[in-house]
């Protein structure tokens, strides 16, 4: 399996980050795919194969740490590319809420 779980939503709360620019003040770090928990459980196939997909947004994908768990919010079809090119990890912004 790809990721640790597929899931639905964010069970976690509110954050208040929307944009690409809300989430520049937190560090990018590699995390494991086979830990993530997705928050979708559908992606658009003409996005996951686009070429420019990250040309007007952020370059990393956006992961919530909440209760020991890492919800992949944003960049699934960063981490679905990852895991089709055989790679085990990406590098995402990993925002820890408490």
């Amino acid at each position: 399996m790809i990721f640790k779980k597929v899931g639905e939503g964010r069970p976690y709360p509110d954050h208040g980050k929307q944009s690409p620019r809300d989430w520049a003040d937190v560090p990018p770090r590699m995390v494991r795919l086979e830990q993530l928990i997705t928050t979708k459980r559908t992606l658009d196939l003409g996005h996951l194969l686009a070429e420019d997909s990250t040309f007007y947004g952020d370059l990393f994908a956006h992961v919530v740490e909440w209760e020991g768990d890492l919800y992949l919010e944003d960049g699934l079809h960063r981490a679905l590319r990852a895991a089709l090119q055989q790679r085990p990890t990406l590098h995402a912004r990993v925002l820890v809420l408490d």
